[in-house]
């Protein structure tokens, strides 16, 4: 495990557009899926990265807590499943099941779209406004595996929180931190 940090894209950056699978449903999620929400929750995750287990309770409680207020959410794995099974679309399906994900959890399997939003590392999260410009990037909270901080998923709630009053958000953002995205071989981004 490489410990990595988010590249923090830059704020204002349209979200770049996508047709993926999700695991779940089989069906295809674009942009245009969350084209009514409010604003919209680009989360980069997989199901092996000790840092999503970590917080997987909160990412799933998200969903539960902001669905219905006008929230899209959407959670992609774009992990090499050659060299990491564990991330595979069944087993993606596995834990959204699990953990009872009320969003679609997408497989990235030719990597492009984590490129597109720059995604760096597992747990990754992109906020963006109603015209889909970016507002927020980083961290969920000061969390991490073993630090014996709380996960209370408060710096990106109160994004979220912003996002849905109409509000700016805060420009102190931190970097999110976790694995790095598992490349296939030959195809690392060169950011």
């Amino acid at each position: 495990m490489a410990l990595t940090e988010s590249t923090m894209l830059t704020l204002g950056t349209t979200a770049p557009d996508f047709q993926l699978p999700d695991t779940v449903s089989g069906k295809t999620i674009s942009l245009k899926t969350f084209e009514d929400k409010q604003g919209l929750l680009v989360m980069f995750i997989c199901q092996h990265c000790p840092f999503v287990k970590h917080v997987k309770e909160e990412l799933a409680k998200l969903g539960q807590d902001y669905s219905q207020k006008g929230l899209g959410l959407v959670a992609i794995s774009a992990n090499d499943v050659a060299n990491y099974p564990n991330d595979s679309p069944e087993k993606l399906k596995a834990m959204a099941q699990e953990l009872g994900f009320n969003f679609p959890f997408c497989y990235d399997e030719t990597q492009a779209i984590a490129k597109a939003y720059t995604a760096a590392c597992t747990p990754d999260f992109f906020l963006f406004d109603r015209k889909r410009k970016l507002v927020y990037r980083g961290q969920l909270d000061d969390s991490r595996p073993g630090n014996n901080k709380p996960v209370s998923g408060k710096d990106l709630r109160a994004a979220i929180e912003a996002v849905l009053a109409g509000k700016p958000v805060g420009p102190d953002q931190k970097p999110s931190i976790g694995c790095n995205i598992k490349w296939k071989p030959g195809n690392e981004p060169s950011y």
